[in-house]
């Protein structure tokens, strides 16, 4: 399929690249979810609903999804240099050692899938470590998905991630999951919107307890996530 959208303007390959098929290892990680459950911050859907809706609203969306933004603008002038400025501007807004890692390791793993469609422009950035926003924003570009769209996917996918795994960690059930991806279409709109009226001197990070969270899992005894 060579056109990138339907009839109605549905990007589909931006289906492809939110799809949990997606082999960047999603899966793997909680972003500090998996404390906050065996800490009891996360108990059930009321509590998972405020832990990850709270970030995407309150803190993704002022700094990842800003600076996502940015990186698309500057793929779409041809300017390498404000692409690696802003991916280097989130990569130093990580706050702990293993949300960086998530990062990078997921980006990585998208540059390689990207180099080895034959993607052009993920080539130049094949020994870099970049972001995953960054990675994604390659991908968009690459298929001349709108920015607005990917950003939504983007919002979208990291989600899905924390729903999926509340569903494993709270333990919630498959139908709690299900009112959660429903009710976060409202959420994404919102914090899309938010990210898009976000200008520099208010783009950062403000997720302290989820920071914490991430930092305290490093040692925590049991794990089913890497981070």
């Amino acid at each position: 399929m060579t056109s990138q959208q339907t009839s109605v303007g549905l990007p589909i390959q931006l289906l492809r690249l939110v799809s949990p098929s997606q082999p960047v290892g999603a899966f793997a990680y909680s972003r500090g979810l998996e404390w906050a459950t065996h800490d009891r911050i996360v108990r059930d859907e009321a509590t998972a609903s405020a832990w990850i809706f709270g970030f995407i609203e309150h803190s993704y969306a002022v700094c990842d999804a800003a600076l996502f933004l940015r990186m698309a603008q500057a793929l779409k002038d041809g300017d390498p240099a404000a692409f690696l400025k802003a991916d280097a501007w989130l990569s130093a807004a990580r706050e702990s050692r293993e949300l960086e890692f998530e990062d990078k390791q997921m980006a990585g793993a998208m540059v390689k899938v990207l180099c080895d469609l034959g993607v052009v422009g993920a080539l130049p950035f094949r020994d870099t470590r970049l972001t995953y926003p960054a990675a994604f924003a390659l991908a968009a570009s690459h298929w001349n998905i709108p920015a607005a769209d990917a950003l939504r996917g983007l919002l979208w996918s990291t989600v899905e991630a924390q729903v999926s795994a509340a569903i494993r960690l709270v333990p919630l059930g498959h139908t709690s999951g299900q009112r959660l991806l429903i009710a976060a279409a409202e959420i994404i709109e919102r914090a899309a919107r938010k990210a898009e009226a976000t200008g520099d001197d208010d783009i950062g990070n403000a997720a302290p307890a989820m920071a914490m969270a991430s930092a305290w899992h490093e040692t925590q005894y049991s794990r089913l996530f890497r981070s």
